[in-house]
This record gives C-alpha cells, sequence and structure tokens, in this order.
C-alpha cells in the first residue's frame, strides 16, 4: 500500500538520496526546500506502509499550467505503480481548476516516461534542443490540455 501525502522538510535527506540515485545532475537541497516553501508548488511523496520514501513529485503553478518540475522513483521501487499514485493525487488536488493544463520536459531517450505520461493524456507538444546540462539531450515537452482532461473525467 502506498500513501501520498505533501512533502515536509523534515523529508528533505531521502528526497537527496532518491535524487542523486536517479538523476545524472540533481537538484541540490535547496532547491528542494524553496519548492516545499512556495505556495504556488505541490510537493508530493509517495511513502511505503514502513514510512519509507518511494518517489515525490514537485509541481508549480504558472498562470496557464502546472508545470511538473520533477518526478522521480527510487530506482528499486520502479514499475510499481509510484508515479501514477503521485500523478492520481496531484489531478485529484488540481481538479478544481479546470482551466489550468499540465505541462513537463522528458528526456527525448526516455520511453518509458514518455510512455507513462502518454496513458495520463499527455501528448508531445515540441522539443527544447540541448536542454539537459550533462549530455546536452533534447527534452521532449509534453501538455496534457485541460479542456481535454476535463472531457476525460466527464466534465
Amino acid at each position: 500500500m502506498i500513501e501520498v501525502r505533501r512533502l515536509t522538510l523534515a523529508d528533505l535527506g531521502d528526497i537527496e538520496r532518491i535524487e542523486q540515485r536517479v538523476y545524472p545532475t540533481p537538484w541540490s537541497r535547496s532547491m528542494f526546500a524553496g519548492e516545499l516553501a512556495k505556495p504556488a508548488s505541490i510537493s508530493l511523496g509517495a511513502f511505503a506502509e514502513d514510512g519509507r520514501l518511494l518517489g515525490y513529485l514537485v509541481v508549480s503553478r504558472y498562470v496557464d499550467a502546472w508545470h511538473i518540475m520533477n518526478l522521480a522513483v527510487d530506482t528499486a521501487c520502479r514499475r510499481a505503480g509510484v508515479a501514477s499514485s503521485l500523478l492520481d493525487r496531484l489531478f485529484e488536488l488540481t481538479a478544481g481548476d479546470p482551466r489550468r493544463g499540465y505541462t513537463l520536459e522528458v528526456r527525448v531517450s526516455n520511453r518509458a516516461a514518455i510512455a507513462l505520461y502518454g496513458r495520463f493524456g499527455f501528448e508531445g507538444s515540441g522539443l527544447r534542443r540541448g536542454y539537459y546540462t550533462d549530455n546536452r539531450e533534447d527534452a521532449l515537452i509534453m501538455w496534457k490540455d485541460p479542456i481535454r482532461a476535463a472531457a476525460a473525467r466527464g466534465g
């Protein structure tokens, strides 16, 4: 059973451990602390029954979109529904904001993530050339349209 709840500053050590294992250019502790403190952000963690952090999601609200800034799942917990649980909870929390869509950037080589986002209604809408600083890889820009999302929910 996975429990999804808002992250707190007390979770920073666990976030940092996962971040450093998962990404070649990890966010710093201060970047996470800044996002946790921002009123325009939603930061969620997925926790195991024993309280262990399995993954996290950091989203910032902009005028026309919720921008998924960081989604990470500990390598030992992948393909166990952790990312899906985080995205489901995000969409529950933001359901009252029907005019705002969702956007993110993902490495063009990350086929598993692109497929996951596709299952949630995201579609590719362009590239950011050389977006990733570690190897200059392009990022696929993906959007989930709020009107289509509302229609899919029957709204």
